[in-house]
C-alpha cells in the first residue's frame, strides 16, 4: 500500500514564478543527497513530491523538516511525501497518474534496480506521449571514491563487483564479519552456512531493517541497529567489541563514512571487502549539475541558502611583504578568516575570524554557517583559509581542498573553491643566500622525527629544512656532529620577511647556541659530499661484529654473508616507503643494507639475544641509520604490536618459522618473504612452508660462495657454507592456512572411513 501525506514548509529563499511551478517534481530520494535537494526546493518555493522506500526514510524525512516554519508565515504544502517501494510497472503507473514533468533520481548509489526500474519507467512514458517530451529525467551521482588506499600496503582491500562475489569469496575464511551493507543485501550473505552465524550485521534503526534480519534468522546479538555517521574511533571500537576478522562495506564516498571505515580497518590490521558499484551507461549529474539544471528548468535561482566563495591561501613566512598580492586580496576582503591563531591574530576580517585548521573542524563549520542561514544574508559569502608557506608544498591544503569539493558535490556546500599558492620558507632562504634548491634534498621535521639526516647530508651537497622551533635546530647540529659531519656549514634563517629577520651560518657545535624561539628554516652545505650509492653491496668488514670466548674458542655474532646478503635483498623486492622486518637480526647487517637503499624505507631489526642486540645498536650508530628501530624480543612474540610489514627477511627463527610466518600472513596476507637456511631442519621445513601457506611468485635457489685466498704463490678458492635462498609472495585467500594444514594432516593420518563408520586400514 502506499501512503501519502503532507509536510508543510514555509515560503522562503527567493522563490519561482508561477509558470515554473507548474513543473510538476518528483523527488526518489534515500541519500542525504536526496534530503537536501528537497530542502532547497522548499526554500525556493517549488512545490515537489519527495518518495521514500521505508518507513525509517519517512520518519528522517520528517525530522529533516522540524522547525522549518518561520513565525507568522503562510502555510502551504509545498513537500508531498510518498512512502511505499514500488516496481517498474508501479512507478509507470504512478508518474502517469501524478503527471510528474520532472523527475530525479537521487537513490543510493548501489541501489541500482530501483534507478534501472525509474528510467524504464520514465522511458516508456517517453515513447507512449508523444505530445510531450515529459518526462525528463535527472540522475543524481554520489561522488564514489576512487582507490588509492589500494596501494597502501597497510590496508587489505578486495574488491567485488556484487554481493554474491563478496559472500563466496568469504566462505573460506574464519572468524566473526561485519556486514556494513545494510539490510537488503543481509539474504545473499545468510544463504552460506558457514556465513550466517559469523555475521554481525550494522543496519538503520527501522522497523522494515529489522525485520528483515528476523526473516534471515540473524538473532539480537548478531545486530548492530545504528545511525551513523560513524567516526574512525567508533568503527574501531566496534570491531575491538565484537571481535571483527573481516569488514564488508560499500565504496559509499563520503557521506557514506567510506574512509572512516578503511582508517579504522587499518588501525587493527583488518582486511576490508568493498563492493564497488557500477558506473551507468547514461549520463548523471553531480548535485551542483542538478541545481544548475533544475534552475534552467525552473527559470530561478534555488540556492536560496546563499553561497560561499572559500579561498585557501598561502601567506608565505607570515609577513605582509612575502605575500602575494592575490592572497593579501584575499585576506582584505575577507568575511570570515581561518586558520591557526598565530597566523589570524594579526588581521581583521568583516564578519569573524577563528582559530580553526583542521579539515574536519573547518568543514563542520562551514556546513553549520550554511544551516544556520549566514551565507543568505550575504551572497556570495567571502571564507578565506589561511596556510603558512606555500600551499603545495608539505601543507593541509590539499586534504582540505578535496574535503571541500566533496561536500560541493553532495551538496552539503554551496561554494566555489580556490586555491592561492604562497612563497615557501625554502624558495625564500634560497633566495637570500642566492642559492638553488631544484639540486637539494628537502626535509621537513614538522612534527616528525629526525630521520637519515646524516646520510642525507653524506650525500647531498646541499639539504633545506624545514623546522618547528630552535630545539630542533639544536637536534640537527649534534646529530651532524655526531656523524662526524663537523665540517658542514648550517646557514639557519629567522622570521624570515618580518622586521627582527636573521641570518645566520653556524658549525654543527654552534647550533646548540641557538635558543630564541620562532620560525627557523635551515640549509645544510656539505663540501665533502659523496653520490648517493644506487645499490646496496657493503663489505662484510664494514660491521662491527665483538666476539666472544666461549670454551676456550673465540666466537663472533652470526652475521649473513656479503654475497647472501646482497641476494637476498634483491629477492625482497623493496618498495617506496617499504615496512620491513628484519627476524633473527644478529649483527644487523641485512638491516643495515636494507635501511640505506635510497627511498623511504622503516625497518624494525628484531633480535632476542642481548649481546647481538647490543652489537646492533653500534652498527646502526655506526653507518647513522636512525631508520631502524631495533626491537629485543624473541620472534613471532615481538612482532604483534608493530605496524603492518610489507617485507620480511628471516635470518634466524629459532626453530619457530611456521609461527613467525603464521603472525605474518595475519598482519598482511600481500607481504613479500624471503628466508634464508642453512640447517637441515630449516631447509626440510620449506617444503611445509610452501605447502601450507597460498603463495605465488615461489622460487627456492641453492647459493654457494668461494672466495679465493693466497696461499704463499698460489690463489686457492675457498668454499662458505651453502645457503639456501627461499623467497615468495604471500597470496590471500581469506583462510588461516594453519588450520587448513592441520585439517591436512588429519587427513593424511586417515585412510577414510567405511560405510558403517569404522576406519578402513
Amino acid at each position: 500500500m502506499w501512503r501519502i501525506t503532507y509536510i508543510k514548509f514555509s515560503l522562503g529563499g527567493i522563490g519561482c514564478g508561477m509558470e515554473s511551478r507548474m513543473k510538476k517534481t518528483v523527488i526518489f530520494a534515500g541519500t542525504t543527497e536526496g534530503r537536501r535537494l528537497s530542502e532547497i526546493l522548499a526554500d525556493a518555493g517549488i512545490a515537489h513530491t519527495v518518495c521514500v522506500a521505508t518507513e525509517y526514510g519517512e520518519i528522517v524525512m520528517r525530522e529533516q523538516t522540524k522547525g522549518t516554519e518561520a513565525a507568522g508565515a503562510k502555510e502551504q504544502p509545498l513537500v508531498s511525501l510518498h512512502c511505499g517501494r514500488m516496481d517498474r510497472e508501479q512507478m509507470e503507473e504512478f508518474l502517469r497518474n501524478e503527471g510528474y514533468e520532472i523527475v530525479v533520481d537521487a537513490t543510493h548509489p548501489y541501489a541500482r534496480v530501483v534507478t534501472e526500474n525509474i528510467r524504464s519507467a520514465v522511458n516508456t512514458l517517453r515513447a507512449t506521449e508523444r505530445e510531450t517530451q515529459f518526462p525528463i529525467y535527472l540522475r543524481l551521482e554520489r561522488e564514489i571514491s576512487e582507490t588509492p588506499e589500494a596501494e597502501d600496503p597497510a590496508v587489505s582491500i578486495r574488491y567485488f563487483e556484487s554481493n554474491a562475489d563478496c559472500a563466496k569469496a568469504l566462505e573460506n575464511t574464519e572468524g566473526n564479519i561485519l556486514l556494513t551493507t545494510g539490510s537488503k543485501e543481509l539474504a545473499t550473505y545468510c544463504a552460506s552456512g558457514r556465513l550466517h552465524d559469523r555475521l554481525h550485521v550494522r543496519i538503520l534503526p527501522g522497523i522494515e531493517s529489522l525485520e528483515l534480519c528476523m526473516e534471515q534468522g540473524i538473532k539480537g546479538r548478531q545486530i548492530l541497529a545504528l545511525q551513523g555517521p560513524f567516526s574512525t574511533e567508533m568503527n574501531a571500537a566496534i570491531l575491538k567489541q565484537y571481535d571483527i576478522r573481516h569488514m564488508v562495506t560499500k565504496n559509499s564516498g563520503r557521506t557514506g563514512g567510506y574512509q572512516e571505515k578503511l582508517e579504522a580497518a587499518k588501525m587493527l590490521g583488518i582486511p576490508v571487502y568493498v563492493i564497488q558499484p557500477v558506473r551507468k551507461a547514461w549520463d548523471t549529474y553531480s548535485f551542483t549539475g542538478i541545481c544548475e539544471k533544475l534552475e534552467q528548468l525552473f527559470d530561478c535561482k534555488l540556492s536560496g541558502q546563499g553561497s560561499m566563495e572559500i579561498c585557501l591561501a598561502g601567506i608565505g613566512m607570515g609577513s605582509k611583504v612575502g605575500q602575494t598580492q592575490e592572497v593579501q586580496h584575499a585576506i582584505e576582503t575577507a568575511d570570515i578568516l581561518l586558520g591557526a591563531e598565530r597566523m589570524i591574530e594579526r588581521y581583521s576580517a568583516k564578519i569573524e575570524k577563528r582559530p580553526y585548521y583542521m579539515t574536519e573542524q573547518i568543514l563542520s563549520y562551514l556546513e553549520q554557517l550554511q544551516e544556520n542561514g549566514i551565507t543568505a544574508q550575504k551572497d556570495p559569502l567571502r571564507v578565506t583559509v589561511l596556510f603558512s608557506g606555500d600551499t603545495g608544498f608539505y601543507s593541509g591544503c590539499r586534504k582540505l581542498y578535496v574535503a571541500l569539493q566533496e561536500a560541493v558535490a553532495i551538496g552539503a556546500l554551496n561554494a566555489e573553491v580556490r586555491i592561492l599558492p604562497g612563497i615557501s620558507s625554502v624558495a625564500t632562504l634560497a633566495a637570500r643566500v642566492g642559492e638553488s634548491y631544484e639540486d637539494a634534498a628537502i626535509l621537513s621535521m614538522h612534527g616528525k622525527k629526525l630521520n637519515r639526516l646524516s646520510t642525507t647530508v653524506e650525500s647531498h651537497e646541499k639539504v633545506f629544512l624545514l623546522t618547528s622551533g630552535s630545539e630542533d635546530i639544536r637536534k640537527i647540529g649534534r646529530s651532524l656532529a655526531e656523524a662526524g659531519l663537523t665540517d658542514c656549514e648550517v646557514t639557519v634563517g629567522y622570521q624570515m620577511s618580518y622586521p627582527e629577520e636573521i641570518i645566520r651560518i653556524l658549525t654543527p657545535g654552534q647550533c646548540e647556541e641557538i635558543t630564541g624561539e620562532g620560525l627557523y628554516t635551515c640549509l645544510i652545505r656539505n663540501p665533502h659530499w659523496q653520490p648517493e650509492r644506487l645499490t646496496h653491496g657493503r663489505a662484510d668488514i664494514c660491521f662491527l661484529r665483538d666476539a666472544s670466548e666461549t670454551e676456550g674458542k673465540l666466537r663472533r655474532t652470526p652475521m649473513t654473508k656479503e654475497e647472501v646478503r646482497e641476494v637476498s635483498i634483491c629477492k625482497l623486492h623493496l618498495t617506496q616507503n617499504a615496512v620491513v622486518y628484519d627476524i633473527g637480526s644478529g649483527t644487523g647487517s641485512v638491516a643495515i643494507e636494507i635501511a640505506g637503499v635510497p627511498g623511504r624505507v622503516q625497518v624494525y631489526a628484531i633480535e632476542r639475544k642481548p649481546e647481538a642486540v647490543e652489537l646492533l645498536r653500534k652498527n646502526r650508530a655506526h653507518f647513522h641509520m636512525d631508520n631502524i628501530q631495533i626491537i629485543e624480543a624473541p620472534a613471532p612474540e615481538g612482532l604483534e604490536e608493530l605496524p603492518v610489514p610489507t617485507h620480511a627477511f628471516i635470518g634466524g627463527s629459532g626453530g619457530r618459522l611456521m609461527d613467525i610466518l603464521r603472525v605474518l600472513y595475519r598482519k598482511n596476507p600481500h607481504m613479500r618473504i624471503v628466508i634464508n637456511a642453512i640447517s637441515m631442519e630449516t631447509i626440510a621445513e620449506l617444503k611445509e612452508v610452501l605447502d601450507t601457506f597460498p603463495v605465488e611468485e615461489e622460487e627456492i635457489l641453492q647459493m654457494q660462495v668461494s672466495r679465493v685466498k693466497k696461499l704463499l704463490s698460489y690463489h686457492l678458492p675457498q668454499a662458505e657454507n651453502p645457503v639456501w635462498i627461499c623467497s615468495f609472495t604471500f597470496r590471500e585467500t581469506g583462510t588461516d592456512p594453519m588450520d587448513n594444514s592441520k585439517k591436512t594432516k588429519q587427513d593424511a593420518e586417515e585412510t577414510g572411513n567405511g560405510k558403517n563408520g569404522e576406519v578402513q586400514r
